[in-house]
């Protein structure tokens, strides 16, 4: 083996801590999505809210736009964001257990990186 290979071992773990990264910013953007969607249902809901049931509504479905009823928007916006709320709940999971496995990751290659000497 010359001087400036890397061993099996420290590569194998460099690939580890890329995939977990790979997988944190993954996690991160659909948890980003999920806050943005999240927001725009909350304020759909508040803007239903603040209107009464006389007010027509419509309902944007593709790129139609139909008449609906308040009261049944109202309903659909708030199981959507209690589905957004439960998925958004399992991705700063995910999330929380990405860092972690990615702070582990990066000290076990720290630590093997201290026994390899690279000369150029």
């Amino acid at each position: 083996m010359s001087s400036t290979e890397i061993p099996p071992a420290v590569q194998e773990q460099l690939v580890r801590f890329q995939q977990i990264q790979q997988t944190l910013q993954a996690v991160v953007a659909q948890r980003q999505q999920v806050e943005m969607e999240l927001m725009g249902v909350e304020k759909a809901l508040e803007e239903l809210e603040k209107i009464d049931d006389s007010t027509v509504v419509y309902k944007s479905i593709g790129s139609l736009l139909i008449k609906a009823d308040r009261q049944k928007l109202i309903e659909e916006l708030k199981d959507q964001k209690e589905l957004l709320n439960a998925r958004l709940t399992i991705l700063n999971k995910q999330e929380t257990r990405a860092r972690t496995q990615l702070k582990e990751a990066r000290e076990k290659l720290q630590e093997k990186l201290k026994g390899v000497q690279i000369e150029e």
